[in-house]
């Protein structure tokens, strides 16, 4: 993929962006220096029911509460931890695990939202892992299942980009990183995922909606981050935990204490999945 005038961290430089990533870089500056890290090669993004995977990736030397970061917040959310981890892997590489992720409905605007992973790429990042716990639409899943995400449908109106830059999204999500993880588990389906505004859950009709339109899972994160990504060259690979199946499908009520225990429990099993996904990198 070809990128014009980038910046050391591989970020766009006109000067729509260039405040936004400018903040990323002093994010980065300041993780260096918190951690004594000066390059990080994977971050992850640990959404609802994946916080269990940063313990099983390796050694985590650093933790750094987000709020002392520049550009961070503690989530809103709960499932969300507020920290920022540096971990060392077994193969000697860093990772950066992102624990304060900023969803749209907070108001905070698109490029808060894409924040942690302009801040991964200003720190040297190559391969961003998005995770996060969603609504199932397809009938062959089930509530505690991790998918693939394959694709996606951007529904928020929105895109961390400005100006005239243009961005190729054919294979956001890395089919190379997807084929090392259906050989750590040949079980895993895959699916197109829908991010939505929220932070309301959606009507049945709306679930109908999408499931015409193709599909499989809808959630309130992720796609805008992965956009941010590619722009930034960074390889992307997504991975959804179904918490439960959506309005319309699902005959219970919906609310997010359901995605907290999905979370739990399915936490020890998708948190092994991704740290053997992370090893074959």
């Amino acid at each position: 993929m070809t990128q014009k005038n980038l910046d050391a961290a591989g970020l766009p430089t006109h000067h729509e962006d260039y405040p936004a990533n400018a903040l990323a870089q002093e994010a980065a500056a300041y993780i260096a220096e918190a951690t004594g890290v000066d390059h990080h090669d994977i971050a992850l993004t640990l959404g609802s029911g994946w916080g269990e995977a940063a313990s099983l990736i390796g050694e985590t030397t650093h933790e750094i509460s987000a709020d002392l970061v520049p550009g961070f917040h503690k989530s809103a959310v709960a499932g969300h931890p507020g920290i920022l981890s540096s971990i060392l892997t077994p193969s000697g590489k860093r990772a950066l695990v992102i624990g304060a992720r900023t969803h749209f409905y907070e108001g905070r605007g698109v490029d808060a939202v894409v924040h942690g992973v302009r801040t991964a790429a200003a720190a040297g990042v190559k391969t961003m892992i998005l995770t996060n716990g969603c609504g199932g639409l397809n009938p062959d899943y089930e509530p505690g299942m991790p998918v693939l995400i394959s694709d996606h449908i951007n529904a928020t109106a929105t895109s961390p980009l400005q100006g005239a830059h243009f961005v190729d999204l054919t294979d956001l999500y890395s089919p190379r990183i997807r084929e090392i993880a259906r050989g750590v588990d040949s079980s895993l389906l895959e699916g197109v995922y829908y991010q939505t505004s929220g932070p309301h859950y959606e009507t049945p009709a709306e679930i109908r909606m999408m499931r015409t339109l193709g599909a499989d899972l809808v959630g309130m994160s992720t796609a805008l981050e992965a956009i941010a990504a590619r722009a930034a060259g960074l390889e992307v690979f997504g991975i959804s935990l179904v918490t439960n199946m959506a309005a319309g499908i699902q005959q219970t009520s919906l609310n997010h204490e359901e995605v907290i225990q999905a979370g739990k429990d399915a936490g020890p099993r998708i948190s092994q999945l991704l740290a053997s996904i992370i090893e074959q990198l």
